[in-house]
């Protein structure tokens, strides 16, 4: 790609962050957008249909990339998934999972805050974190139609997003390992057991 095309959409991208987490998506316009990232109405026009589209393309490649980790995390075994809990050893997966949301922070804590755009949260949920939880269960239960296994997923499915948000929101203090440790600890932690990692 043009060197001057990958400027021109990181310029907009940093424009669109800045202005979503300021007055949300909904309180400004393409001019606005063109004007923060010093481009001309012109050169937004000839990449994308409205501001819409510039979100929608972004949330995409997110999800895109997303997916494209989860590769690893398809072949995962709860026996594999022990030996790391046992050795106290957080999940590669995880680690680069966290690793990525650590890279797209400024734009995931935007999207995902109060002025950002309400259907991208559940598409993450529904991409990220069912898959996460699917592939955590025990094979046995993996392609069970029973509700009570549907129910359990969408619950931890739900609890991982807040998760990530709470993350986001709290300004990424915790390393990539020490958010895949704790993520492995919410999942099989027992009442009254040390909440210590």
């Amino acid at each position: 790609m043009d060197r001057r095309i990958t400027k021109s959409k990181k310029a907009l991208r940093g424009a669109l962050i800045s202005l979503m987490e300021e007055r949300g998506f909904d309180g400004f316009t393409v001019n606005d957008l063109c004007e923060r990232a010093d481009l001309n109405r012109g050169t937004f026009y000839n990449h994308f249909r409205d501001k819409d589209d510039l979100l929608a393309r972004l949330e995409d490649e997110v999800m895109a990339d997303l997916d494209r980790l989860q590769g690893q995390m398809q072949s995962l075994t709860v026996r594999e998934l022990m030996k790391y809990r046992v050795r106290k050893a957080p999940l590669p997966f995880l680690v680069d999972l966290f690793g990525y949301l650590r890279e797209q922070g400024d734009f995931l804590h935007a999207v995902l805050g109060p002025g950002g755009d309400v259907r991208f949260g559940p598409r993450l949920r529904d991409a990220v974190c069912m898959n996460l939880i699917q592939s955590i269960l025990h094979e046995r239960y993996r392609n069970n139609p029973e509700p009570f296994v549907q129910y359990y997923v969408a619950f931890y499915a739900s609890a991982y997003l807040g998760v990530i948000q709470r993350w986001l929101e709290t300004g990424m203090r915790e390393t990539s390992e020490e958010m895949a440790l704790i993520a492995m600890r919410l999942f099989f932690i027992k009442p009254g057991e040390s909440i210590k990692l």
